[in-house]
């Protein structure tokens, strides 16, 4: 579909289901409470400082951020959560890469399998499907905001790795490492941005349509869904006409 971003294309789904759940808060919670074990300070702790950005974004308040930083930092008693990805199969071969935050792998585990299994899937072995994703960042830009040329200029100098025209939208991305700086380099250059994220971004995609990609979003809806799910990444292509 011209005109509209391709990362949108693959991620549409996630955005609506965080909407609509209303869980997201606890979700980033826990990811604060991860990333504060290496230090308090957003700017001596590049995770944090991530994870803070995200939060913020989703309108998340203040002193809900602070808490769950001191719960991070031992200054507050709090679970032990702990990352876990897990790797499966969608129906027709789609790839799946699932980042959980767990105080208990042996409930996780278990529910995951059982969500992809009733729903067409299976989970996979370590290394199944990782290797079809590549951890990046992407910031997207409203086309309409910003000469290409002085978006080529700003961010190829901040160490962005490409700059996509898709249309309605730029696309500028970078390595995890380069993320921020590119990122504070647009907004220095009073270039606005319309979302950014590190994610894993698929390699190459697969185009889904029609039942499959209907059955392929109500799994990811409902993997979403699980209380330690942090992000569900597929390498499918679902044209926006599709719903649930």
């Amino acid at each position: 579909m011209a005109g509209h971003s391709h990362w949108a294309k693959i991620k549409r789904a996630k955005g609506a289901n965080d909407a609509k759940r209303g869980k997201i808060w606890s979700k980033i919670a826990r990811k604060i409470i991860i990333a504060a074990r290496g230090g308090g300070d957003p700017r001596d702790n590049l995770s944090l400082r991530y994870t803070i950005d995200e939060a913020k974004a989703a309108n998340m308040p203040r002193d809900t951020i602070e808490k769950a930083i001191k719960k991070g930092t031992g200054e507050l008693g709090g679970e032990n959560y702990e990352a876990a990805t897990y790797e499966g199969y969608a129906p027709g071969g789609v790839a799946i890469l699932v980042e959980a935050l767990t105080n208990n792998r042996s409930r996780t585990a278990p529910d995951l399998r059982s969500i992809l299994e009733k729903n067409g899937g299976n989970l996979a072995t370590s290394g199944a499907v990782a290797f079809q994703f590549t951890k990046q960042g992407v910031i997207t830009v409203k086309a309409d905001a910003v000469a290409e040329d002085a978006l080529l200029e700003a961010a190829l100098d901040a160490g962005a790795e490409d700059v996509k025209n898709e249309g309605e939208v730029f696309e500028v991305i970078t390595s995890p490492t380069t993320y921020l700086k590119v990122k504070e380099a647009l907004a220095a250059a009073n270039i606005p941005i319309e979302a950014s994220e590190i994610t894993n971004m698929p390699n190459s995609t697969i185009p889904v349509d029609g039942e499959a990609a209907q059955k392929l979003l109500k799994l990811i809806d409902a993997l979403e869904d699980n209380d330690d799910v942090q992000n569900v990444s597929h390498n499918a292509e679902i044209p926006e006409s599709v719903t649930v």
